[in-house]
């Protein structure tokens, strides 16, 4: 089944940042950006890359969210988290990107399918559209994205790459 992915701030940003952005789009059939991840990237730097991205390439990608069920409300998220969540609860079939834990939390309680930016890099690795994750990752700290040490080895094993 092709994938369906809505993708939260976090991914886009740091993705951005490496110019690995085009991995969302060449691992999913459909991508959405909510409009408040959106907003959230347009209150950043002029020059921030995920921003450049959505003013041009990406703006297509944008969709405004109708409706924020209450379960997600009383997580009390931020706004790109809210739209992500939301998004993939009215629309089943979706994919949640995000590196939130609070937002994870809540997507597994809502039955969610949720994966992180460690795990697009895995996904792309084995779809052939990385040969190694490693210098990834080192790009990924390098850009100011937090990895746990163990998160790091972890995906590096799974990568085959220990």
């Amino acid at each position: 089944m092709p994938k369906k992915w809505v993708v939260n701030a976090s991914p886009l940003i740091v993705l951005a940042r490496i110019n690995h952005l085009f991995l969302l789009q060449h691992l999913a059939a459909e991508l959405v950006v909510p409009a408040g991840v959106a907003k959230e990237i347009a209150q950043g730097p002029e020059d921030d890359p995920a921003r450049q991205w959505l003013q041009s390439h990406g703006q297509e990608l944008v969709r405004e969210v109708q409706v924020i069920p209450p379960v997600v409300i009383a997580w009390n998220l931020g706004l790109g988290e809210t739209e992500v969540l939301a998004w993939a609860y009215e629309n089943p079939g979706y994919e949640v990107i995000l590196d939130d834990r609070a937002a994870r939390n809540c997507a597994l309680s809502l039955n969610l399918p949720v994966r992180g930016t460690i795990s697009v890099l895995l996904l792309a690795k084995r779809a052939g559209h990385l040969k190694e994750i490693t210098p990834v990752l080192l790009q990924l700290e390098q850009a100011g994205f937090r990895i746990d040490s163990t998160i790091i080895s972890g995906a590096k094993k799974l990568a085959k790459e220990d």
